[in-house]
C-alpha cells in the first residue's frame, strides 16, 4: 500500500496529541494517511501494553487512517544505532510515502527527540539505493515536525477547528493515559493531571495567531517554494 502521509511517533498517542486534527482533514479528505509507532510504550506508568495497543487502533479507525504499524522497538531505548534506522528506513520504503511527520526536535521526553532524530536519518536513507540494497529505495518524501509537550518554532499551522472534536474523541481512547478511574491501579502523571485541557489551550493560542478557533502548528527544516503571493494584504489581519 502506497500511503500519501506517513506520521511517526515514538508511542501510541504522540500522533493524536500533536496533529489528530490534521490527520482526520487528510483522511476526510481522500487522502491515505498510516499511522506507525516506533515502541509498544511498555514502560509507561499506566495501562498494559495489551491495552494501549487497543486504543491506539480504537484512535486510528476514529481518525480513518489506513494503516497503523507497530515497529516493537524498546521504549525508553531508542538509539541512533544501525538496528533501529534500519526499521524506520524500512517502514518509509514499505509505503512510499509523499509526506512524514515526525515529533518536534526539541522536546521534554527523551523518546520523542530520538524519534524525531530516527526519522530524520531514516527519510535521508530511504533514497538511497545502496543502503540496504535488498530493497527498492524510494524518492524523499517531504517531512514536517508536530509538537508533543513541548512548542518550538511554527512555520506553518492548520486549521483543525471543523476537526477538533474528533481529536477530542482521539484522545479520549487512551483512557488508561488521561483518565484516572477509581478502582484501577492507576498513578498521578502529567497526562492524567488536565493534560488534555493543556492540549485544547494549545492549540486555541496557535489559531489565535490567524484568528482561527483552532490550529495544529508544524515545523521543517527546509524552505517552502511558492510560485506566487495571493492577496498578501488580506493575509494578515
Amino acid at each position: 500500500m502506497k500511503l500519501d502521509i506517513l506520521v511517526f511517533g515514538a508511542h501510541a498517542d504522540d500522533a493524536e496529541i500533536g496533529m489528530a486534527g490534521t490527520i482526520a482533514k487528510h483522511t476526510a479528505a481522500g487522502f491515505k494517511v498510516g499511522l506507525c509507532d516506533l515502541t509498544a510504550a511498555e514502560m509507561s506508568s499506566n495501562g498494559t501494553v495489551e491495552r494501549r495497543r487497543m486504543e491506539a487502533q480504537q484512535a486510528a479507525d476514529l481518525l480513518g487512517a489506513s494503516v497503523r504499524t507497530n515497529l516493537g522497538l524498546p521504549d525508553r531505548g531508542l538509539y541512533m544505532t544501525e538496528e533501529h534506522l534500519a526499521a524506520v528506513t524500512l517502514e518509509i520504503r514499505r509505503f512510499a510515502p509523499d509526506i512524514v511527520f515526525a515529533p518536534y526536535w526539541e522536546d521534554r521526553h527523551p523518546d520523542h527527540i530520538a524519534c524525531s532524530k530516527l526519522v530524520e536519518e531514516a527519510v535521508f536513507n530511504a533514497k538511497l539505493r545502496k543502503y540496504m540494497p535488498d530493497k527498492p529505495a524510494v524518492p524523499a518524501p517531504q517531512l514536517y515536525f508536530y509538537f508533543i509537550n513541548d512548542l518550538g518554532r511554527t512555520d506553518l499551522i492548520v486549521d483543525v477547528t471543523g476537526q477538533y472534536s474528533l481529536k477530542e474523541q482521539a484522545l479520549s481512547c487512551y483512557r488508561s493515559q488521561f483518565e484516572k478511574s477509581p478502582g484501577e491501579d492507576v498513578v498521578s502523571t502529567p497526562l492524567n493531571e488536565g493534560y488534555i485541557e493543556r492540549v485544547r489551550s494549545r492549540d486555541m493560542l496557535l489559531g489565535q495567531r490567524r484568528l482561527i478557533p483552532y490550529a495544529e502548528g508544524f515545523a521543517s527544516k527546509v524552505p517552502h517554494t511558492v510560485d506566487l503571493f495571493t492577496n498578501p494584504i488580506n493575509q494578515v489581519r
